[in-house]
């Protein structure tokens, strides 16, 4: 049955409030935005006109996805980090805020790197870290590598939406094997890696533990487990000098500074998330430098 785009947003709304409440709106217009292509101003404008059958049935199919657990991200096909809008699916996770913690101290670390600088972005899922380090880093080169060719398609298709395809390459990488030589060396070497614990695991939201990747997700019985290979595996790939930026989850500092620390890095800086904990860290090999929280 048609229905006006009023209609439909009505209903949607309606359908939504028990588990969204005041949010329910708000989902609502862009469940029915995305499901028509309209922007939230054509829909406004557009109220009173009907909606096709096939948009009204894709509004009804958002929807029920969207009650039954689904995260928007995934339903919509995309999400916004970083002042960029990125293709997600289910083979790779949602860029979330807590990111911006080790992209910014990456940013930061690379505006200050010599001319044409060559990063690696490691475990790079949407390949969200490194392409906000190129739109904001012009002359760096970025190599997105990632264990899993279904994510690696989600980051090349990004690369190509951002038009970015002159200096961001895709490669297949194992984090938990040794460097290959045709990488070549890197200033920079920056990753957001699985760190949940076993435990945890079973601990999570259901909306992150039955959508998003677990590959992505599990990092060993303490969480610990790609940290160690990154360090092993890929200190060798740094051009003298180079530096680590890590993410990590809540808590791990110390066991994270540990493991950086007993390879002959030195702790430059530490960066909290937007709740005040601290969930990034940028280490140099063979230099000296001060810990900072």
């Amino acid at each position: 049955m048609v229905k006006t785009y009023a209609d439909l947003y009505l209903d949607a709304r309606k359908a939504l409030l028990p588990t969204e409440g005041i949010y329910a709106g708000n989902i609502a217009r862009e469940l029915v935005c995305a499901a028509s292509g309209k922007t939230q101003e054509a829909l406004i404008a557009d109220r009173s006109l009907y909606a096709s059958e096939e948009i009204c049935a894709r509004v009804e199919n958002f929807v029920q996805r969207h009650i039954t657990g689904e995260p928007t991200a995934y339903i919509l096909g995309q999400w916004d980090f970083a002042d960029m809008t990125l293709t997600v699916t289910p083979d790779v996770l949602i860029p979330r805020d807590d990111t911006m913690a080790v992209t910014e101290l990456a940013i930061k670390k690379a505006l200050f790197l010599p001319q044409n600088p060559r990063i690696l972005d490691l475990c790079t899922g949407s390949g969200c870290i490194g392409l906000a380090l190129a739109r904001r880093v012009k002359d760096a080169k970025l190599t997105l590598a990632d264990v899993s060719m279904d994510a690696l398609r989600v980051a090349k298709k990004n690369v190509a939406d951002l038009h970015l395809g002159g200096r961001v390459s895709c490669v297949q990488v194992d984090a938990k094997k040794p460097a290959a030589p045709f990488l070549g060396k890197f200033d920079l070497i920056v990753s957001n890696p699985p760190y949940v614990t076993t435990a945890e695991m079973e601990q999570l939201d259901a909306s992150v533990r039955d959508y998003e990747p677990h590959l992505a997700l599990h990092g060993g019985h303490d969480g610990l487990d790609f940290y160690r290979a990154i360090v092993r595996n890929f200190t060798p790939a740094l051009r003298p000098g180079g530096s680590i930026a890590f993410e990590f989850g809540m808590g791990q500092d110390p066991a994270v500074g540990a493991i950086l620390e007993s390879a002959g890095f030195t702790i430059l800086e530490w960066k909290q998330d937007n709740s005040g904990i601290t969930r990034a860290v940028l280490a140099q090999y063979g230099e000296e430098g001060t810990s900072d929280k």
